[in-house]
């Protein structure tokens, strides 16, 4: 089904935003709200073959899902493909494109599809409203991902704590 996704502007470079995205580990910080019982699937969590997996959360239906960074055009964009649904049987795809926007602002644009197969799992995707809670969930993953790239170029630094020589 799909696909479905978000697009939204992030005052940052487009290297900044990209990182934030290319390193599967920091996904929770954004994805959780939908995606939960994330977890890594390998030790590097950036870079062609890094991987997770975690449970899409939509009304009436939680399944797990894979996915693994297949293809990653810095800062341009990252390709990510999976499985996921009963017995790993429904092939997905994620895209992530970045683009300038004019001043210091990157376009984030985020695309995600499923190829169910067979009939019993199309019509499990449309009786769930997957495509609605996937677009919604994905909107507000990018005003998430906004805040925390926006939030920690505007927050001063911590001040460092203070040690006694010994």
């Amino acid at each position: 089904m799909g696909p479905f996704g978000a697009e939204i502007e992030i005052d940052a470079p487009r290297e900044r935003v990209f990182a934030a995205i290319a390193d599967l580990a920091g996904r929770p910080a954004f994805t959780d709200h939908f995606l939960t019982g994330f977890h890594l699937t390998r030790l590097e969590s950036s870079g062609v073959g890094a991987g997770a997996r975690f449970r899409v959360a939509v009304p009436l239906r939680s399944v797990w899902m894979d996915t693994a960074i297949a293809e990653v055009e810095a800062p341009h964009k990252l390709v990510e493909h999976g499985c996921g649904g009963r017995g790993n049987r429904i092939p997905a795809t994620t895209v992530w494109e970045l683009t300038e926007s004019g001043g210091s602002l990157t376009r984030l644009q985020v695309s995600h599809w499923t190829e169910p197969s067979n009939h019993l799992d199309r019509a499990l995707e449309a009786l769930s409203g997957n495509a609605h809670w996937q677009r919604r969930g994905w909107r507000e993953a990018l005003r998430r991902l906004r805040a925390q790239i926006e939030g920690e170029r505007s927050s001063p630094a911590p001040p460092a704590a203070s040690r006694r020589p010994a």
